[in-house]
């Protein structure tokens, strides 16, 4: 028969072997398989935790992947949908000349008054699509440029002294007489007359140049750093000079102050300003009636002067959001052939480009 004391048997040798200091086997093996399966246990849940990070991190690398690629994609369909809505604008302002040369066959004039110089101010696209028939139509497949703005202008290259009349004849040879008109035009700027004959040496040797480190001919006043020409003084000079394909006349209609004084040898200021102001009010429709105007006789002439004009610069800018697409076209007109000389235009961010 067990003494009722039996049941604290196991307590009581426990106990004892603790106090003894000798190991309970038993109790010893339950722990290190405790603890082994703990170990095991947390194991499992750092590799849970990583192998839920590494999805994650590929997750979004994949979703970033995406995102990237869709941005890439409506810039890109965006650039050449701007690029192409500004090529339609660039071409439409050949119609406007094209129109002027008809209205004005029987006596062509190009002055201010027209509607080719009333520049286009920064408008949204869609006003220029409400005349349309099937409006719905076209927003829905330029859902992307509902924040579309428009905006340019033509202007008069010939209201300008042009560069290219520096130079003369099949040798591109410079003259005495070309030059007058710049020396002037460089002394009412305040700028130094040395810059006329380093520009002109430099378009000279451009021209004749035939090996490969010559350098390339510009076709702007803009690119004239191209021949070693001082930034600020092309800066200064580009309102009131260009370089066109060949040498042409100054429109009195168009031309500034400056430039009429500049290229009129024997016109005073105050007498180029008097022009000005009397042609703003009632364009001149030849060199005679300009002279008249100022009470002077002979003093236009048809190698320099003139009241209608050959060459343009069309400019459109579209804006789209914090993007801006700007182009530029050199055209030229004669009679009712209206031609594109070259494009150049800024893309979304990068350099301007001239293309032909």
């Amino acid at each position: 028969m067990k003494s009722p004391l039996s049941r604290f048997a196991p307590s009581l040798q426990r106990d004892n072997a603790i106090a003894a200091g000798r190991p309970m086997l038993g109790v010893s093996g339950l722990g290190r398989a405790s603890f082994r399966h703990a170990r095991q246990r947390g194991a499992a849940l750092l590799a849970a935790m990583l192998t839920v990070v590494l999805v994650a991190t590929l997750a979004s690398a994949a979703l970033w992947q995406q995102w990237r690629d869709v941005e890439i994609e409506t810039a890109e369909r965006n650039r050449v949908q701007a690029n192409w809505l500004l090529l339609g604008a660039l071409d439409w302002s050949r119609v406007v000349l094209q129109e002027d040369s008809r209205a004005n066959r029987s006596n062509p004039v190009d002055h201010l008054g027209e509607p080719w110089a009333v520049p286009l101010k920064e408008a949204r696209l869609s006003t220029f699509l409400a005349a349309k028939n099937n409006v719905s139509q076209v927003d829905d497949g330029l859902a992307d440029m509902q924040d579309a703005f428009l905006s340019g202008e033509i202007v008069d290259l010939q209201s300008r002294l042009n560069l290219r009349n520096l130079l003369s004849g099949a040798d591109s040879s410079v003259k005495e007489e070309n030059l007058k008109p710049f020396l002037r035009l460089f002394e009412r700027l305040g700028l130094p007359g040395s810059s006329v004959m380093q520009i002109a040496t430099a378009l000279q040797q451009a021209m004749r140049g035939k090996s490969q480190t010559a350098a390339l001919m510009p076709r702007t006043v803009g690119q004239l750093g191209w021949l070693g020409v001082d930034p600020r003084i092309i800066a200064r000079i580009e309102p009131h000079v260009s370089l066109l394909p060949e040498r042409t006349m100054v429109n009195l209609n168009t031309a500034s102050a400056e430039v009429i004084w500049a290229s009129t040898e024997d016109l005073d200021w105050a007498r180029a300003n008097q022009l000005v102001q009397l042609r703003d009010a009632s364009p001149f429709k030849s060199l005679n009636a300009a002279a008249a105007a100022i009470g002077l006789t002979g003093v236009f002439n048809s190698a320099m002067h003139s009241v209608t004009t050959s060459y343009f610069e069309a400019r459109g800018r579209l804006r789209l959001g914090d993007n801006v697409l700007s182009q530029r076209s050199l055209i030229q007109r004669k009679d009712m052939n209206v031609t594109t000389l070259w494009q150049e235009h800024a893309d979304w961010g990068m350099p301007a480009v001239a293309r032909p």
